[in-house]
């Protein structure tokens, strides 16, 4: 599988080599906060098999976890595209808006569905958690 994607304006582009270890959409308040909508779509990939180009700005805050949780954005148009939750060591959370061809994500799961406004449409044959899943050793997606 080749995913590749870029921000808005073009300044990071970003290729990965590896199928996504699981996908899904995140309804927790971050989420909503930074991507200004009601959910995140997000697939989750190995680091080691993602290469950015251009230039990265990094914002980090608690998650849900407790944990911290780095969030990347590109300093030029504020395009959010990575996420790096330290519960997840070696793992890169990709924003599935930001792929070239963004028929490529196929989402798996709605997490964090208690935060969910009343308005947000969920795929009904999605399974859903009302925070994290529980944690299960990756699988190919």
């Amino acid at each position: 599988m080749n995913l590749s994607g870029s921000c808005c304006c073009g300044a990071v582009t970003y290729a990965c080599s590896s199928a996504p270890l699981f996908t899904g959409n995140c309804h927790c308040r971050d989420c909503q906060k930074t991507s200004g909508s009601a959910y995140a779509p997000t697939f989750f990939v190995p680091e080691e098999a993602i290469t950015i180009r251009g230039e990265v700005k990094w914002y980090e805050r608690l998650g849900d976890s407790g944990k911290p949780i780095s969030r990347g954005f590109c300093p030029h148009c504020g395009s959010q595209l990575f996420g790096k939750p330290s519960v997840m060591p070696g793992v890169l959370a990709v924003r599935a808006g930001t792929l070239d061809d963004p028929e490529q994500f196929k989402p798996q799961i709605n997490i964090y569905t208690r935060s969910a406004p009343s308005w947000d449409f969920m795929d009904p044959a999605l399974p859903k958690f009302p925070a994290a899943p529980p944690m299960k050793p990756a699988s190919k997606a």
